[in-house]
């Protein structure tokens, strides 16, 4: 083996460039199984961010099934889910551009609307074959103030149909479930101030001949206590997660009530950021195919629904969603510290497993790909928190013996969410260039049980904010990062952890915010139904509590800002107005600090584009380098950036 290059970190030549994670990745989501056939999803940043759906047949053949003109994707709660259905060879699809369901019988055949477009949008798209009806959620732009939603029904041999609804008056609804033989409908439903994470509800209702519900009866869940995905067995039992213990475990629904099908410290639920997630199915009436989550890591298993009795499935992946399961046989999307998010397919029987599709296609040699560490660290409050790092890592160079590497800390959005140990072009796309990265699972963070998630209650932008930062102390501390090179990033509430650690701490020297939120009291005011109510609890009731939305908005603090700052914003971002990152902007350069902003035409919140996301992946580095005193090994378009001097 040749000796490694001696050179200052971050100025490492790497084998990942930002064109190739740019075009060379695509977001995966979505799979099914439909007979002997798999589909799933396809967003293709190469194609303008089209999603696509492929199949794939038995002899393993691959086709995109979405016409050209056309996009799977739903507006519903601005994050979409649940676009497509399919039943023997006709599939249902929401488009995009109109947010219309179309029905399309495949190639040669251009799909034909059955509903109403804009400003009505539909999701979570389910099959009735004996009726011959779609289910679907339907969110009403039409009248005054904010959207009605309601649980729909459409014949989809009508076209340009509103649908009928069949059961409405609540505030959000999820997952209509049809049970076998179509007898009956379960659903969830939740109410403002709840995000379905919080307190949903479960309800049953028998379907009449026409598809309408009658006898409808809430069976589980309320305010404190949060269902995700019920799904009816092969013998008509109704299966739900539930985290009434602090934990999202699988309870099914008997004659004598509710029962627990596998109580265990670990989670079976996600927060249902988008619709159709899934984390469970039915190989038969008597086996249930599940995954679950314990600390950052996903683990496969097999439950006896008969005996309760749970067996592991051993996989090579540590991170899996989406699980769909038929006879012999599941799907997933499943990702692993060395290998990037994939469709991936299991036999049950023989436990041999087989990658359909992968995300990404970086050029990465193991020996040049950075390896998480799970790292857990008390943060000021003497709480424990958790994240994973990632140290430097490059076959062909080494930095000097006297140096210690720069550290980026990441902040995930949600903030509801998690990070994993998934494989990320991202993260690697930094520590091949000598550059550290943590990303941290600060308190909030799903996947540690509901205590923790509920420990950013109160506190957004504040437990957050210290989490990310002793994160980064603490790696400084054992000597795995320079301490006056720390830097902080993330996305959309990832970028207001970000932009309140530049504002009210001391401990960061640069950072970059991606359509993040600078004032809270107009996110509060603007931003669309499915959050509108969110920081009543992660910050306190508006207006009642103004002080405190005053008191965490960065845009009002700027006079505490002391470092330099990036900023990147799509113009059509519904979720976090463009003019947040005009505001903070305008007052970052008048107190003369360094600070550049970049905004993208025809990108809304998360970017989509190739061209977005290879621009805005090596302006944040120019930035840095900019900023942190490192040398590029390449050349990269400069970057504006404002009070350099």
């Amino acid at each position: 083996m040749p000796a490694k290059t001696v050179a200052p970190y971050g100025s490492w030549k790497s084998p990942i460039s930002a064109d190739r994670i740019a075009a060379n990745t695509i977001r995966l989501s979505e799979p099914s199984i439909v007979e002997d056939r798999i589909y799933w999803l396809e967003m293709r940043p190469r194609d303008d961010g089209r999603t696509v759906l492929v199949r794939q047949m038995p002899n393993g053949q691959q086709a995109d099934v979405t016409a050209q003109g056309f996009s799977v994707r739903t507006r519903v709660h601005e994050y979409g889910g649940g676009g497509y259905a399919v039943w023997r060879d006709t599939v249902f699809f929401v488009n995009a551009a109109d947010q219309r369901i179309y029905r399309h019988h495949g190639a040669g055949d251009m799909p034909l609307a059955i509903s109403a477009e804009a400003p009505l949008c539909f999701a979570d798209v389910i099959v009735d074959p004996g009726r011959e009806l779609l289910y679907a959620i339907r969110e009403d732009h039409r009248g005054e103030g904010q959207p009605e939603n309601a649980i729909v029904k459409i014949d989809w041999h009508q076209g340009d149909t509103v649908g009928d609804v069949v059961t409405a008056g609540n505030d959000f609804y999820a997952s209509p479930r049809l049970s076998p033989g179509g007898g009956r409908l379960a659903w969830l439903t939740w109410h403002h101030p709840n995000m379905p994470w919080d307190g949903t509800e479960l309800w049953v209702g028998d379907l009449s001949d026409g598809g309408s519900v009658a006898n409808a009866r809430k069976v589980a869940g309320g305010p404190a206590e949060s269902i995700f995905q019920p799904e009816w067995s092969p013998d008509g039992t109704l299966y739900f997660v539930s985290d009434r213990t602090g934990w999202g475990n699988l309870y099914r629904l008997k004659a004598d009530g509710v029962e627990p099908v596998l109580p265990m410290a670990s989670e079976f639920g996600k927060p249902q950021w988008v619709f159709g997630m899934t984390t469970y199915g039915f190989e038969s009436a008597g086996s249930l195919v599940c995954t679950h989550s314990h600390n950052g890591r996903s683990f496969l298993g097999a439950v006896d629904t008969r005996t309760l009795v749970f067996s592991g499935v051993d996989v090579p992946y540590t991170d899996m969603e989406n699980l769909r399961v038929s006879s012999g046989k599941a799907v997933f999307q499943g990702a692993a510290p060395t290998a990037p998010a994939s469709i991936v397919s299991v036999n049950l029987k023989t436990h041999r497993h087989t990658v359909l599709r992968r995300a990404a296609d970086v050029g990465l040699e193991l020996a040049d790909i950075s390896l998480p560490e799970a790292i857990s660290f008390p943060n000021s409050s003497g709480q424990t928190a958790y994240g994973f790092f990632y140290p430097p890592c490059n076959s062909a160079y080494q930095g000097p013996p006297q140096e210690k590497p720069p550290l980026l800390v990441m902040s995930h959005s949600g903030p509801t969410g998690a990070t994993t140990q998934a494989f990320n072009p991202r993260i690697q796309y930094w520590t091949s260039r000598g550059i550290g990265v943590v990303d941290v699972n600060y308190g909030g963070s799903t996947g540690y049980g509901r205590e923790y998630r509920e420990r950013l209650n109160g506190q957004w932008g504040i437990l957050d904010v210290d989490d990310c930062a002793c994160a980064a102390l603490f790696l400084s501390n054992r000597g795995d990062a320079d301490r006056s090179r720390l830097a902080i990033t993330g996305s959309s509430a990832g970028g207001y952890t970000t932009l309140c650690a530049l504002t009210f701490l001391d401990i960061f020297r640069t950072g970059a915010s991606y359509y993040g939120i600078g004032d809270l009291e107009t996110l509060t005011r603007d931003t669309h139904k499915f959050e509108s109510r969110y920081l009543d609890r992660l910050v306190g009731p508006y207006p009642a509590r103004q002080d405190l939305y005053v008191d965490r908005s960065p845009i009002h603090h700027v006079d505490r800002l002391s470092c330099p700052l990036i900023l990147f914003q799509g113009l059509e971002d519904p979720v976090v107005p463009p003019d947040q990152a005009e505001k903070m902007v305008a007052a970052v350069t008048e107190k003369r600090l360094p600070v550049a902003c970049i905004f993208f035409e025809g990108e809304q919140h998360g970017f989509r584009k190739a061209e977005t996301i290879r621009r805005a992946i090596e302006a944040e580095l120019y930035f840095y380098a900019t900023v942190l005193g490192f040398d590029l090994a390449e050349p990269i378009e400069p970057v504006e950036i404002e009070n350099l001097a």
